[in-house]
């Protein structure tokens, strides 16, 4: 049922792909993320939770985008070409799914980015039985498993709270859209004044779009130049870290809230005052049970530790299991 060519992830008895490449006639989508969500397909297929962020990132005011959209709800199936198609939560983002593609019987999950753990601003990974598992193992290592939100969100406002008591501004760095939302939802606005990126303010935009409550937030480029910065939070982008734009902070307190924050040569290589362990992917011990829940017979593993994955699955589970080489990336890496 499915197959990969130079286009992506292809389903021939449907023409389809699933996250493709590059340009394509028809392209079901599992979340809003650049690696995963591509410019240019003639029509799309998504979740309609994600619809507000698909729209921002594929047809921007002023794209001249004229692509088909069909966005719908959790379980709903669509049938194209013989192949019936519906989109399960996948934990990840706001928006995310797993694709279930069933064929004469035979049934295929692409879960697309996911983790198992609960987060209030997306609907929580589904379970899904299937012949076929095709999973992410960005986090594909036994080092890396997740303490439950509440535990790292006190983290992270403890430390804004003895930032703010050195009249320091603290600056929080996660991806723009998804992991920032993430962040605001945990952060205590007793604390202080939050502040955000312009690029994070555009997922934050989204988000409300999408009926996600997430506090008070002011745009730091609309603040006065002499605007008091001390004992705020602010939430931008790791590529702003060590830029002219942090300048009209004064005195900062930064922090990364990341999966790699785990290892600790990653916080060095960062250059930041503090590391948190926060990802939108799954770990180890949730890629595994996953793969448990799926009773899948067969497990495609993509982008990351691919290998070690497939060969414990295979020693360990007696799973047909085997890496798949995609184009996906990685948004958490991004600088």
């Amino acid at each position: 049922m499915l197959e990969v060519n130079e286009n992506g992830l292809y389903c021939r008895q449907g023409d389809f792909y699933i996250d493709p490449w590059r340009p394509v006639s028809r392209a079901v989508i599992t979340h809003g993320h650049s690696d995963h969500a591509r410019f240019g397909s003639r029509h799309y297929l998504a979740a309609r939770d994600g619809e507000s962020i698909l729209r921002m990132r594929l047809a921007p005011e002023g794209s001249g985008n004229e692509a088909e959209f069909d966005f719908v709800d959790y379980g709903e199936s669509r049938r194209v070409g013989g192949v019936r198609i519906s989109l399960h939560p996948a934990g990840h983002m706001l928006g995310s799914a797993q694709v279930r593609l069933e064929h004469r019987g035979r049934v295929a999950v692409i879960t697309g980015d996911y983790k198992l753990q609960s987060d209030s601003t997306c609907a929580d990974f589904e379970p899904i039985q299937c012949d076929l598992l095709v999973t992410e193992s960005t986090f594909g290592l036994p080092i890396y498993h997740w303490a439950d939100d509440a535990d790292v969100f006190e983290q992270i406002n403890r430390w804004w709270a003895s930032a703010k008591q050195q009249s320091k501004c603290c600056i929080l760095y996660g991806y723009a859209v998804g992991k920032s939302q993430r962040l605001l939802s945990g952060l205590d606005p007793s604390i202080g004044p939050i502040y955000t990126h312009g690029a994070v303010e555009k997922g934050v935009q989204a988000y409300r779009s999408g009926n996600v409550d997430l506090p008070d937030t002011q745009l730091v480029s609309e603040m006065p130049k002499k605007h008091d910065w001390s004992g705020g939070m602010v939430v931008a982008v790791p590529s702003a870290h060590g830029t002219p734009w942090m300048r009209k902070f004064k005195r900062v307190s930064t922090a990364m809230a990341s999966g790699w924050m785990a290892v600790r040569g990653q916080r060095r290589r960062r250059a930041v005052d503090r590391g948190f362990v926060l990802s939108d992917h799954v770990d180890w011990s949730g890629l595994l049970t996953a793969v448990d829940q799926s009773e899948a017979n067969e497990v495609w593993v993509t982008h990351g530790s691919t290998d070690v994955v497939a060969r414990y699955l295979r020693e360990s589970r007696g799973i047909d299991a085997k890496p798949l080489k995609t184009a996906f990336g990685n948004e958490e890496a991004e600088t």
